[in-house]
């Protein structure tokens, strides 16, 4: 089954129970791994890696680049990936989704991406416990540790996720247009936490690749069967 069909090639109605199976084994369990495979990379950055040095140059090389024009647009980028941010717009899609496909295991799956980013985020920051960057930030440092980007995580988590939905839009150009915003949402938010001095790199990048594994899970979360394979078996008959 193609990675894009899998809800429209089977829209059998799931149980909950059937679905909170699917959940804990090919959504939680997973990101458990996911989860102890950040806080080791975590941990060697700030045990023998000794928090990597050299990204502080990367820092301060933005930092002194800093104009009103940039210092607005990254804010802008920031604000789109803040906590309450993301829970609105995963709540509003959700209840478009709702609305329009009556399909609740489909309506739940940015849900599902955010809320398990951010479960792995908060646990593995709290363990590693990074100092974020000697820079003059911009915005002031949430209670969380620098490692890993919670902005970034959790725009890879919604905005990939509402990439992948987009594809159900009929209208060619809408959906591009949304597919491209929702792609480039992310990069221009782990772009923005590092100009504000919040974060380093190696922040940002396992961030993002926190919210993408996340939403790749998400949308995996609930097994789909090929509409195509009754009619083989009778074929086969």
């Amino acid at each position: 089954m193609a990675f894009l069909d899998r809800y429209a090639a089977d829209r059998s109605r799931p149980s909950v129970r059937q679905a909170g199976t699917d959940l804990a084994r090919r959504a939680l369990l997973p990101a458990a791994g996911l989860w102890a495979v950040i806080v080791v990379i975590g941990l060697l950055i700030v045990g023998p890696g000794r928090s990597l040095p050299r990204e502080l140059a990367i820092n301060r090389a933005l930092e002194s680049a800093r104009t009103p024009a940039w210092d607005a647009a990254t804010a802008l980028f920031t604000n789109v990936a803040s906590t309450e941010f993301v829970i609105a717009v995963a709540l509003i899609v959700a209840a478009l989704l709702w609305f329009r496909t009556k399909q609740w295991w489909l309506t739940i799956v940015p849900l599902i991406a955010v809320t398990v980013q951010t479960a792995v985020f908060i646990t593995s920051a709290a363990i590693v416990a990074r100092d974020r960057p000697e820079v003059d930030r911009l915005d002031d440092a949430p209670p969380t540790s620098s490692f890993p980007s919670g902005h970034a995580g959790a725009s890879a988590a919604l905005y990939l996720s509402l990439a992948v939905l987009a594809q159900r839009i009929q209208q060619p150009v809408l959906r591009w247009v949304t597919t491209s915003a929702c792609l480039v949402v992310p990069v221009f938010v782990g772009f923005s936490r590092l100009y504000r001095g919040m974060h380093n790199l190696s922040d940002v990048v396992v961030g993002l690749a926190n919210g993408l594994i996340c939403a790749w899970l998400a949308w995996h979360y609930l097994r789909r069967e090929s509409q195509t394979r009754p009619n083989r078996a009778r074929a086969n008959e």
